[in-house]
């Protein structure tokens, strides 16, 4: 059921999309009758994903890092759905290592595609957005670009550029074009549950106030919401979803 009348044949795109947060955050814009192109990497978890949700606009295979690559999926993506109204930029991805161990190589891989990914993005959307005048652009940042977490040097790096890159284009797009910055905890993803043993997710969620990891749905609903016109006054804002993680020691 539709929450969010005003969200009906908007066009939207989402990137990495085809599980996880990504994942859920197309289902809930499809909910809202939205038109919605998802984009990933992974061919094959892309072609699942359409054939899954045959609702789906369309699916396009593209590494966000690549200039040309994302240049030419928002051309497809014109082709698709007649250009865009809302993005969410949330490709990324994390690997657990400590900071002496991390290579130059890892480094340059985790920044390309956190953070150079979210900046083509936004620049394809933002030109496109600025000529219509209207749109919003919603990154996926995290708790972790806001303070220090061990292990995760590269990862946290990346996520702080994220949520100043969004403070930043928002006070340069407003007020035609609304950026924000969505900073989930820690959410049961696919990509989450690679990383950690069963034991490291129960010291997890007992340190949680909450006492458990997010569902990548409560992420997607947020991002809804921030894509409203409920919303209409949020911009260049930060905004965790952390089940009290940050709030303070416990």
């Amino acid at each position: 059921m539709a929450i969010y009348n005003d969200l009906k044949d908007k066009r939207v795109f989402v990137t990495g999309a085809a599980s996880g947060i990504g994942l859920a955050t197309a289902l809930r814009f499809l909910q809202e009758g939205s038109k919605v192109v998802i984009l990933d990497i992974d061919q094959q978890a892309l072609d699942i994903a359409i054939q899954d949700y045959p609702l789906l606009k369309g699916g396009i295979c593209a590494d966000v890092s690549d200039a040309d690559a994302v240049e030419e999926a928002f051309k497809r993506l014109d082709d698709i759905i007649g250009g865009i109204d809302i993005l969410i930029a949330n490709a990324g991805i994390s690997i657990r290592q400590d900071f002496i161990d991390i290579t130059p190589e890892q480094w340059d891989r985790v920044i390309a595609v956190n953070l150079r990914g979210i900046f083509l993005c936004s620049s394809q959307a933002a030109r496109r957005m600025k000529a219509q005048g209207s749109g919003v652009i919603l990154m996926t940042g995290s708790t972790n670009g806001t303070e220090g977490h061990p292990s995760y040097a590269d990862y946290n790096a990346s996520k702080a550029g994220v949520i100043l890159l969004a403070k930043t284009i928002a006070l340069e797009l407003a007020p035609t074009v609304r950026v924000n910055a969505v900073c989930p905890g820690y959410v049961l993803t696919p990509m989450q549950k690679a990383e950690y043993t069963e034991e490291r997710f129960k010291a997890i969620n007992e340190k949680n106030p909450m006492k458990r990891h997010a569902d990548p749905e409560e992420i997607g609903a947020l991002f809804a919401f921030l894509a409203s016109s409920e919303a209409a006054y949020i911009t260049g804002a930060d905004i965790r979803i952390d089940g009290g993680e940050t709030a303070g020691f416990v």
